[in-house]
């Protein structure tokens, strides 16, 4: 449920937060949730602040302890989806590249095969 009063134009707290769409949770706090989106990748999951916060650099009137529950159910979550499928990626994005002002974590596994990473990323770890 969105907590702020803020009037926003967003995805999350206009469709998501309110039930306006239906959500598969994958992990809630209080403050915060984690659920499958419409997937661009084999495993796309969204982690989102459950009030207005609008960009990891614009903390709105949310001090930086929302900020580190966000990030510690990201952690959880890209555990999770790195332990089932053997990797994963984090983004978020900023300025012109949010399509929803509203802070979201990206959690996804694009389905690339071990032999596929390795060639795109390299062996710099060995």
């Amino acid at each position: 449920m969105v907590t702020s009063d803020v009037a926003v134009s967003d995805f999350y707290c206009n469709q998501a937060l309110t039930g306006r769409v239906e959500i598969q949770p994958v992990a809630e706090t209080e403050r915060v949730l984690a659920f499958h989106t419409n997937p661009s990748y084999p495993v796309h999951i969204v982690v989102i602040p459950k009030e207005h916060v609008p960009s990891l650099t614009d903390l709105g009137s949310t001090g930086t302890d929302l900020l580190t529950e966000v990030i510690s159910v990201v952690r959880k979550v890209a555990a999770m989806v790195e332990t089932e499928y053997g990797s994963c990626s984090v983004t978020t994005n900023l300025g012109l590249y949010q399509e929803s002002k509203h802070q979201h974590w990206h959690v996804v596994y694009r389905g690339e095969s071990k032999s596929a990473i390795l060639d795109m990323y390299g062996h710099h770890d060995r």
